[in-house]
C-alpha cells in the first residue's frame, strides 16, 4: 500500500524520479538559507542606510545600493526556493 502522506503523483516515482526530486528540494533548500543569510546582512545595512542616504552627496549611497541588492536577492532567492521546496512537478 502506497504512502498516504504523500502527494497523489509522488506515490508511484522510480528511483530516478525520486533521485530528481531529492536533488530538485535540496537546491530549494540551498536558496532558502542564502536568502535567509542576506536577509541577516539586509539588517546589519539597515542600520547604516539612514546615516548613508543623509550624508552620501549626490547620488553616491553605496550603502543604500548594498541594501537594495541584498534585498533583491532575497526576494528572488526565498522565492525560487520556496518553488523549489513545495510540490512543483517538473519530472
Amino acid at each position: 500500500m502506497s504512502n498516504t502522506l504523500l502527494p497523489q503523483n509522488e506515490r508511484n516515482l522510480t528511483p530516478d524520479q525520486v533521485a530528481a526530486l531529492d536533488k530538485r528540494r535540496e537546491l530549494g533548500l540551498a536558496l532558502l538559507v542564502i536568502s535567509g543569510q542576506f536577509a541577516v546582512i539586509g539588517t546589519l545595512l539597515l542600520l547604516w542606510v539612514g546615516q548613508d542616504l543623509i550624508y552620501s552627496p549626490g547620488w553616491i549611497h553605496p550603502i543604500a545600493y548594498y541594501l537594495a541588492v541584498a534585498l533583491a536577492i532575497v526576494v528572488v532567492a526565498g522565492g525560487v526556493g520556496t518553488y523549489l521546496r513545495r510540490g512543483v512537478q517538473t519530472l
